[in-house]
Formats: C-alpha cells, structure tokens, sequence
C-alpha cells in the first residue's frame, strides 16, 4: 500500500477516442491533485467532480492541476465531463490497473452483494513526483476544502 513519502507511481491512460494519453510524468513540476471515484454519473461522485469543478480557481493558486480516475470507460466520462461542464480531466481506468498501483480497490457492499469496488481516495502529489498527503475513504462534504488545506500548509512549509 502506498504511504505517505512514496514516489507516486507513474503510468499512462489513453483518455480520449482520438488516442490522446495522459502520462503522469509529463506532469510532475506541477501540484497533482488525483482522485479516484467509483462511478460517473452517481450522486456521490456528481458531488465530488462538481466540487473540484467550482473551486478550480482556488487550486490553480497553488499551481495544482486536478485529475480525477474511475473505471469507467472514455465514453461515459465524455458524457459525464460534459454534463457537468467539468474543467479538469478525468481518466478513464477500465482495467483498474492504475487503481490497482495506487491501491485504491477493496471490497463493498451493495443489496447485500459484496464486490471489489474503488474507494474512494485522494493523493496529493508534490512538484518532485512524491506523495505528500492521503485521503482515505474520501467524505465527500468540505473534501475539496480539506485538499486546498493542505495545499496552504505545503506552500507554507516551502
């Protein structure tokens, strides 16, 4: 399990249907905000993207970039990041190999049914490509204002 000072593993996703790819890599130099959600279009995780969403200005002052990952597919988060007018990307996960890297799958439960399942998590990754902070079995409400928290208290330990 990845902890607290571990060099974020880097990884490569295919994002959209014209072949265009988000590498990790090409991103560190910069604050990584990375997400994993369980599902597009459930009321929960609409709750979250919209949060991230509507303080995206407040991130971009600690010169952090949001990346949301799930396991569905690049058609629904299409639709998704378009319904909700969202202004970050979200990468698609459809063989939960990046899920698997951050472990961040474990077994839930629904209708008495038990399955693995994403949980929900943040990791915080600093400009050298190390994770500085984890949210485990995200809480939806005032998240977003717990990640730019610790945004401040990084910026200031600088």
């Amino acid at each position: 399990m990845l902890e607290i000072g571990n060099i974020a593993p880097l990884f490569c996703a295919r994002i959209d249907e014209n072949n265009k790819e988000y590498n990790l890599k090409d991103y560190i130099g910069s604050w990584i905000i990375l997400y994993f959600y369980p599902k597009d279009h459930t009321s929960g995780c609409t709750k979250e993207a919209c949060n991230f969403r509507d303080n995206m200005a407040r991130i971009a002052n600690y010169n952090a970039l949001v990346f949301g990952i799930s396991p569905d597919s690049i058609l629904s988060h299409n639709k998704f990041k378009d319904k909700l007018n969202l202004n970050f990307t979200l990468i698609p996960d459809p063989n939960k190999e990046i899920c698997s890297q951050y472990g961040v799958l474990g077994t839930k439960q629904m209708f008495g049914k038990s399955y693995i399942g994403v949980i929900r998590t943040t990791f915080l990754i600093n400009p050298e490509g190390k994770i500085v902070n984890i949210w485990r079995k995200v809480k939806v409400d005032g998240h977003v204002d717990d990640v730019i928290a610790k945004l401040e208290e990084c910026k200031n330990n600088d």
